[in-house]
């Protein structure tokens, strides 16, 4: 298929090659110059990207940023043509996807949510999982796509429907890696080896695939980013407003964003959102380490 991939940071960039790799035809357009994708072409602007392609599929870093790659002056807006896809891979609000879906549909383009998770790993190998919103038949149309990059799609309902629940999903992840933190600096404090309390976690009902994923680097003391800090941030932000306009108390996740704030204040932006225990670390007065067993 001819596609445009519109942001090649930690997962676009993955992504897109992997597009190409499986033989598609792809543009890609970084907003930051100088990224290049093998076996793809580069474009100077969102729109030169979008012409003749039958897919613009957005990978970037907010709301803000797919309103401008899409409405903005170098957008993809005028180089659509009825019966293209948009597909948006970005974590963004629901309402506004919801809003940016209208005026597509009123141009007579479709429009797709496909935020994923299996972070860097996973899009270098290929095994996204992806959690999509949108028109059966249009997802239908992007199954090859989605082969390429992704192991498995979730179809939520329709369109909005992924970026609600990709905000369900990292208000999870973000509460239990905090109490898996917060688990690790109490018991370090109290003189509990961390690598034992991680063994222990493994073998019992405690056990979840965040703290699988993220054990071995918080052991290791390897912060470097898999899913960075800010992007978290502006993830548990996201919740909040959505949580906002549904009239959801979510107490526990207000707390966690004001442990994200102050590690933003302490320089841990773009280190993995993991560095979140560095500041319990710091108030403790201890420091997690160990090997994992």
């Amino acid at each position: 298929m001819r596609v445009a991939f519109l942001g090649l940071g930690i997962m676009g960039h993955a992504m897109a090659t992997n597009l190409a790799k499986t033989g598609h035809e792809v543009t890609v357009w970084n907003r930051t110059p100088g990224k290049q994708v093998e076996g793809a072409r580069t474009a100077a602007t969102p729109a030169e990207a979008a012409q003749g392609v039958e897919v613009v599929w957005l990978c970037v870093s907010d709301t803000d940023a797919v309103e401008n790659v899409l409405f903005g002056a170098d957008g993809v807006q005028k180089s659509l043509t009825q019966g293209m896809i948009i597909a948006d891979s970005s974590t963004i609000s629901p309402s506004a996807t919801f809003k940016f879906a209208e005026r597509m549909k009123g141009i007579g383009v479709a429009y797709v949510d496909a935020p994923m998770t299996g972070s860097k790993i996973g899009a270098q190998n290929g095994s996204l999982v992806f959690i999509v919103g949108g028109d059966e038949a249009d997802i239908e149309r992007l199954k090859p796509l989605f082969a390429a990059m992704g192991k498995k799609i979730f179809r939520m309902g329709e369109t909005s429907k992924g970026q609600a629940t990709k905000l369900a999903m990292n208000l999870q992840i973000a509460l239990i890696f905090e109490g898996f933190a917060e688990a690790l600096t109490l018991a370090t404090k109290l003189g509990v080896e961390a690598g034992k309390l991680l063994s222990l976690i493994e073998a019992t009902m405690v056990r979840s695939g965040v703290i699988d994923y993220k054990g071995p680097f918080v052991l290791a003391r390897d912060f470097t980013p898999n899913f960075p800090l800010r992007l978290m941030h502006k993830d548990i932000r996201l919740t909040l407003e959505a949580a906002k306009e549904a009239r959801v108390k979510l107490p526990a996740l207000e707390t966690v964003e004001e442990i994200y704030e102050m590690a933003t204040e302490d320089g841990h932006k773009d280190l993995d959102y993991a560095a979140t225990l560095t500041l319990l670390e710091k108030w403790a007065g201890v420091q997690v380490k160990g090997n994992a067993a």
